[in-house]
């Protein structure tokens, strides 16, 4: 295994976070941390885009096109006062209140939203929404979306649907509904622990993500 230098070796700080900025734009399965000549390090985050490998998601067949582990991302949210969008596409489910999303109670007419960037382009046939761990606090409606294209117009393919606490509610979609982005809508306001998307990718969006992945040095 050939290792690709990405911080070269670095005086660092004690009782401190250490942030370097990586020009790198490749693709990488493994990291090592040196450190010189011993101590000690509380944390080590790694920032960047999960690039799945094509070969084992044409495997799987059907996966959830959504999660962090497959290449989705949160792009927006309305509101990010207690914890993270990108917990609801996290591996596994909910642990505890705060691994989920939560928002604060609003006083307008309004409601809560996350938007995702999915996989590639998908073909979503099903879809669970989870609301682990939030039992006063969880949504009390949901809606979800789907566009296909940065500028492609939202279609429901959820329709508003009440929740209960503590539950994961499934979904089977009457028909395959086809995007490369979605968005949950909460009502008013609330929480949910987890968003799968189940389905597979289109053909375009296997050629797109194929590319990519060969781009990085997959």
């Amino acid at each position: 295994m050939k290792w690709t230098s990405l911080v070269p070796r670095t005086p660092v700080g004690g009782h401190a976070a250490n942030g370097f900025a990586i020009a790198t734009e490749q693709r990488f399965t493994h990291l090592r941390v040196n450190q010189h000549p011993d101590g000690g390090i509380a944390r080590l985050r790694v920032h960047g885009e999960v690039v799945p490998d094509p070969n084992w998601l044409a495997a799987l067949g059907t996966f959830d096109v959504v999660a962090l582990e497959n290449g989705g991302s949160a792009e927006d949210a309305s509101n990010l006062f207690y914890s993270p969008a990108s917990n609801t596409i996290q591996p596994g489910r909910s642990r505890k209140m705060d691994d989920g999303w939560e928002t604060r109670r609003r006083r307008d007419r309004g409601n809560d939203w996350i938007r995702y960037r999915l996989a590639a382009q998908s073909r979503i046939r099903a879809l669970e929404i989870d609301t682990a761990y939030l039992k006063g606090n969880s949504a009390g409606w949901a809606s979800v979306s789907v566009r296909d294209g940065e500028s492609g117009d939202w279609t429901e393919i959820l329709p508003r649907t009440r929740l209960q606490p503590d539950t994961n509610h499934r979904f089977v979609l009457p028909a395959p509904a086809i995007g490369t982005h979605a968005r949950v809508d909460i009502h008013p306001d609330g929480g949910i622990s987890r968003l799968r998307l189940f389905g597979s990718l289109t053909e375009q969006g296997a050629t797109a993500l194929a590319a990519r992945h060969q781009e990085l040095g997959g």
